[in-house]
């Protein structure tokens, strides 16, 4: 059972750390890649910090590096004596050994999401990228733009973003980009002045129960920004606008600015012009009317011009310039896991991806197709492996699985990654093959481990496939496995 959010709120997260006595900070789950990010960002504030997670990781090695104390085991003499605070995540369970502890000896316990609130409160303009997806793009999306802007933001990502060197960035009090996650109602803990809502749709399945529910908590973030605060809403998806729409009623948001694709051309940023070239995204991108030109993407797919609006229409509405706006976009070089190039295997290429949910799935496929169609004479198949994520969502979401796989011509399918689940929900990847097989005819493949997955692709890979290694959990390893003989 996971550990629900704490909203104990910045006030009194505060006074724990103004204790002169208590100077250490404590993160059960520091190995995560927000979690890492705040713990660095408190390390930098002056407070000893130290953490625990399962496993070494390139993450825990850049905490260790930094001067962070991890350790790879949960217990409850991990916790330090002079311990003001400690921060979880609430992906563990109410039994873990230091949540115990802490409680025990009297130790303000404080959920991640909770304390992220808390840092972003000193800053003058706080931009929260929420939605069921794109957040990890959009937020490192606005980070460039803010970047070729000169105007050093602080940011907090679910996913690195190589320019700035990692999955955070510490810069001025001015300007600070994060990731809102509404898994748990996390991101009504948050305190933003520009509140994006990219979309929503029926996902999270073991929290949210209803499109109501997700209507309600989406409106509930958008009436964070106050106001005088401003929510950034996508024109093209119902049930977003009529969540920033509650949220402008209540008086909960000062305006709201809207962004389309193409289905709203009265929106207050637009796409016009929008072409393909080389497989990438080519529009003109309008701004209440006007043109701030040409904006030519690096990253494939579509979907990505509504990821692009979005991040304008923020970095415009905080005061950056639209050339600075127009260049940052051109710049967007792809967030970590997302359409990720990796290398070639017998002449094919490689690219990772985090998408888990069949709205995603068939977007990214969609831009991959592209991709393989700008090849022309030289266009090879596309190869999807995929793992899927939570028998929960997996089962929930079944009818939509089988056409999230159209664009592939074959489709490798791994064992369901549980991760906080049991297997009591009456799906497999083996039926889910056998199901698209049955739709297309020796069009998908039951893997049951990454590593037989990464054995297929090497006998099967040839001159010309793109291949797509997509998933959110351990799926990572059949890219590993590819280039270990």
């Amino acid at each position: 059972m996971s550990v629900a959010n704490t909203h104990l709120g910045p006030a009194l997260i505060g006074s724990y750390l103004n204790n002169a006595a208590h100077r250490s900070v404590f993160f059960i789950g520091v190995g995560g890649i927000m979690m890492s990010s705040l713990a660095l960002l408190t390390a930098r504030a002056g407070y000893s910090v130290s953490g625990s997670d399962r496993a070494v990781s390139d993450l825990t090695r850049t905490l260790e590096a930094s001067g962070v104390t991890v350790h790879y085991t949960h217990a409850a003499a991990n916790l330090p004596a002079d311990c003001a605070l400690v921060v979880y995540t609430v992906a563990i369970s109410e039994d873990n050994p230091e949540l115990a502890e802490a409680r025990r000896r009297g130790i303000p316990c404080v959920s991640r999401a909770d304390y992220l609130g808390y840092l972003m409160t000193g800053y003058t303009h706080r931009v929260g990228v929420a939605g069921m997806h794109g957040k990890s793009t959009c937020t490192s999306m606005c980070t460039q733009i803010f970047l070729d802007a000169d105007a050093d933001p602080t940011v907090l990502s679910g996913a690195v973003y190589t320019p700035m060197g990692g999955a955070y960035r510490i810069g001025g009090q001015e300007n600070f980009i994060f990731e809102a996650c509404e898994y748990m109602d996390s991101f009504l803990d948050f305190r933003p002045t520009v509140a994006i809502l990219l979309g929503e749709e029926w996902e999270h399945v073991d929290y949210f129960k209803s499109m109501e529910q997700i209507r309600t908590s989406f409106a509930a973030y958008a009436s964070l920004t106050g106001p005088d605060g401003i929510t950034v809403v996508n024109a093209d998806d119902p049930d977003a606008m009529e969540s920033a729409q509650r949220a402008l009623a209540s008086g909960g948001t000062g305006k709201l600015c809207t962004f389309s694709t193409g289905e709203h051309p009265d929106a207050d940023f637009t796409a016009r012009a929008i072409r393909i070239e080389r497989g990438l995204p080519v529009f003109e991108l309008i701004a209440y009317g006007e043109s701030m030109g040409e904006v030519k993407l690096a990253v494939p797919g579509r979907f990505q011009i509504g990821n692009a609006l979005a991040s304008a229409a923020a970095a415009h509405v905080c005061g950056i310039a639209p050339e600075a706006i127009r260049v940052g976009l051109s710049h967007f070089c792809g967030a970590s896991r997302r359409m990720e190039y990796k290398g070639e295997i017998n002449g094919a290429r490689v690219y990772d991806d985090y998408g888990h949910h069949p709205t995603e799935i068939r977007a990214t496929l969609g831009g991959a197709r592209e991709l393989c169609d700008a090849d022309g004479d030289k266009r090879g198949r596309l190869i999807c492996v995929f793992q899927p994520h939570t028998y929960s969502r997996t089962a929930e979401l079944y009818p939509e699985f089988l056409t999230a796989f159209d664009a592939a011509d074959r489709v490798l399918l791994i064992d369901i990654y549980s991760a906080r689940e049991t297997d009591d929900c009456g799906v497999s990847s083996e039926k889910l093959a056998r199901d698209l097989c049955a739709a297309a005819e020796g069009k998908a493949i039951y893997c049951p481990s990454p590593a037989d997955a990464a054995a297929r692709l090497r006998a099967e890979a040839r001159e010309g496939d793109l291949i797509v290694i997509m998933g959110a959990g351990d799926v990572t390893r059949v890219t590993a496995a590819l280039w270990k003989f």
